[in-house]
């Protein structure tokens, strides 16, 4: 039987714990983390070698929910987990970019970990645990790692910070952050707000570091329960040349630098930095052998500095603006006439083609995970083609930067869509990138926002969106906070802070640092510097379009949502769905019915106006309740002795009794009306035990001239014939004689 360690610890009220020695022994590392009912194991491992001529981090994070955990079976065909959910790759990358910074720069063997929910409770988050779960993995392990880090869900509910709250209580916040970091720096962050301040943000991402530093004390005790840290396993994963390195930054460095700042554009300032490269080779003695991986190498360490240098030494960029400024910025709407709503955002060198289509409650998306069950009424697309870049490379479909990017501009975008019945439709939103250099995912916030206007969808503001980068030096302490970083200026930085916001506030932000010693004040500065250029990028939107348009385009859907009682839900539907296959048929309409809050919503659209009216008045008919004393164009369906049976709506029949058909006393009711005839009627009373109706046509004709009403039978005279007294006045019936038992 093995012997697990535990350390359990609290955390904002709640009860966390980390085990390790039970499960997965063979890992390198392997902790299992517990919150109430939530389980999630964790796993690292790591080459003993790495491959040839690599000289980045191979890490790869895979966040894996299990059906079990929550005690469903998969709904696929295949009925078992399949690839990762865009839900499982978002919680992966959240946890990828908060380890990534934290590997020694000269480790490079191919590293895994892996995060498996392997129980739940659907009202705990696993998101806001997989952090530590991953970092208490490598923590325990041999692995060479510069942590421990953490992460938290910081959200602040009715006006109080919470740290991890339940699921239910995230649906009154209006901050809802994943923040990361070590015990002395943030590392990363990722949420969404309901237009915040930047005072908001960084408070919420102060109250996260205290509660982080918490998580990372517990890993620590967990190591010393262990009996201390394994020590790191040696490694040499690098190939080295320090004459080679010192020859080549003597010979580029300065050449490099007046690249850097002669403002050049990127594809003239890489010809650049390659004709530099090649001027090298040309200078060696004939017959030299060159080592291309470190000649590449180097020349890229040499890049990094020099442009860092300029950056902090001349406090320009290396497109020659100022640090706050952004680049021009063209803007157009309604380009593609094909579309429910389009528009083109170019800012620099960075461009976005986005399509807004509006659908019905037939396009929604169903979302079939453990922790996400339910549909999804707006989806947002975000394509990253190779061409946009310049490059070759084939399209093997959306990656795990494509859905990160996506999410970020969805949840940017999700705050000023309103709901239902404003807007009834499923909307997606599709950005292809035609020209990237730098924070296509705010190009994607913005277009995304100028289409949604464009196709008439009433969102409640403008959105407008603004990647932020630091340089910075350890050394000096000089650092420089860069507005709308170029692709560049993202590569060669310490942080890609991205921030997304209306004119009243932010509504999601996205951060990734990679360097120690980030200070509050370098993160304060950045989220000012941040509203003044998003603002600024709002004010140039504006002048493409400032609102949203009065209609939808002519061949959009139109839809209408009505709201009836869910006793006539079958009403509508028919046996076997006859009736509403009938009308769908007979209109062209689309028409959805779903229940909800005891109510039944009923959805119809259409692309043609009289095709919508007429299916809504059907529908109508449908569901009305007959009301006494109204009027009513009804077909005879009909005839009998005593009367007609009416039509007065879609299967309601009422009973127009021969008294009631005229004025005049109809001995017969043969040839006064025909089956299929319409008439008008009127509604004179519902009978209280059976619902049926008496309806009369005689009430809505003019009296004939000279007509009299006849007297009612209690005022009659006594008859004065040889007939003898009326029943009534002839007493009580005498009883009558018992019938004999057998008639046969």
């Amino acid at each position: 039987m093995s012997i697990a360690t535990t350390k359990t610890f609290e955390l904002g009220g709640k009860t966390i714990s980390i085990e390790t020695g039970r499960l997965a022994r063979q890992a390198d590392g392997a902790v299992v983390v517990k919150m109430g009912d939530t389980m999630i194991l964790a796993t690292a491992v790591s080459a003993k070698e790495a491959k040839e001529d690599v000289d980045f981090m191979p890490l790869t994070v895979d966040y894996q929910e299990k059906f079990a955990a929550v005690g469903r079976i998969p709904g696929s065909f295949h009925k078992r987990e399949a690839k990762l959910s865009d839900y499982e790759v978002l919680v992966s990358r959240i946890v990828d970019r908060a380890l990534r910074p934290l590997f020694p720069e000269n480790y490079h063997a191919d590293t895994q970990v892996a995060l498996t929910l392997i129980s739940s409770d659907k009202n705990i988050m696993p998101d806001a645990l997989v952090g530590l779960a991953a970092s208490a993995a490598l923590i325990v392990s041999d692995i060479p790692f510069n942590g421990p880090i953490s992460e938290v869900r910081v959200a602040r509910i009715d006006g109080k910070f919470v740290i991890n709250p339940y699921k239910d209580e995230l649906e009154r916040a209006d901050m809802d952050l994943i923040v990361a970091g070590t015990e002395r720096d943030l590392n990363m962050v990722e949420g969404e707000c309901a237009e915040v301040s930047e005072v908001d943000m960084l408070e919420a991402l102060k109250v996260a570091h205290e509660a982080i530093k918490v998580q990372i004390k517990a890993q620590w005790d967990l190591v010393e329960m262990l009996g201390g840290k394994k020590p790191a396993r040696e490694y040499n994963h690098e190939r080295s040349n320090p004459e080679l390195e010192a020859q080549i930054k003597a010979f580029a460095y300065d050449k490099i630098y007046t690249i850097a700042k002669s403002k050049a554009g990127k594809g003239e300032r890489s010809a650049g930095f390659k004709a530099v490269r090649e001027e090298f080779k040309a200078s060696l003695p004939e017959g030299t052998e060159t080592d291309k991986f470190l000649m590449n190498k180097y020349f890229h360490d040499v890049e990094y500095d020099a442009v860092r240098a300029m950056i902090l030494g001349d406090r320009t960029r290396l497109d020659g603006r100022e640090l706050d400024q952004v680049r021009p910025i063209w803007s157009e709407v309604g380009y593609l006439p094909g579309a429910h709503g389009s528009a083109i955002f170019t800012r620099g060198e960075t461009q976005s083609l986005t399509t807004v289509t509006l659908g019905t409650s037939q396009d929604e998306q169903m979302l079939d995970s453990p922790m996400n069950e339910g549909y999804a009424k707006f989806l947002l697309h975000y394509n990253f083609p190779a061409f946009s870049t310049g490059e070759v490379k084939p399209n093997r479909g959306p990656g795990r930067r494509e859905i990160g990017h996506g999410n970020l501009a969805l949840r940017g975008l999700k705050r000023v869509l309103p709901g239902s019945p404003v807007n009834p439709y499923t909307v997606r939103i599709v950005s292809d990138i035609l020209e990237s250099n730098g924070s296509s995912s705010m190009a994607t916030v913005c277009a995304g926002s100028l289409a949604l206007m464009d196709a008439g969808v009433k969102v409640t503001g403008a959105v407008s969106g603004i990647a932020m980068g630091l340089i910075s030096d350890e050394t000096t302490g000089k650092y420089a906070i860069l507005s709308d970083i170029l692709g560049d200026e993202d590569h060669l930085g310490d942080m890609d802070f991205k921030v997304v916001g209306t004119k009243n506030g932010i509504v999601a932000c996205q951060m990734d640092i990679k360097i120690n010693g980030l200070r509050w004040e370098m993160v304060e500065e950045a989220l000012n510097q941040a509203k003044a250029g998003r603002l600024h990028i709002m004010d140039e939107m504006n002048k493409t379009i400032s609102e949203p348009n009065v209609d939808y385009k002519p061949h959009a859907p139109r839809i209408e949502t009505l709201f009836i009682d869910k006793d006539f839900i079958g009403a509508v539907i028919g046996p076997g769905g006859k009736i509403i296959q009938g009308m769908q048929k007979e209109t062209g309409a689309t028409i959805s019915i779903t229940e909800e809050n005891n109510m039944g919503i009923v959805e119809i659209a259409s692309n043609n106006k009289e095709s919508l009216e007429r299916a809504v008045a059907m529908i109508k008919a449908i569901v009305a309740v007959p009301e006494v004393g109204a009027e009513y164009i009804g077909k005879v369906k009909s005839i009998v002795d005593f009367g007609a049976f009416v039509e007065v709506m879609p299967g309601k029949d009422g009973l127009l009794h021969i008294s009631e058909v005229g004025w005049n006393r109809l001995p017969s009711m043969e040839g006064v009306l025909t089956v299929g005839e319409e008439i008008k009627v009127k509604l004179i009373e519902v009978d209280q035990k059976t619902g049926k109706l008496k309806l009369s046509r005689k009430v809505l004709l003019p009296k004939p001239e000279g007509y009299v009403e006849p007297a009612p039978r209690e005022s009659r005279p006594p008859r004065d014939d040889n007939r003898g007294p009326r029943r009534d006045d002839r007493g009580p019936r005498p009883p009558r004689e018992p019938r004999p038992e057998n008639r046969n």
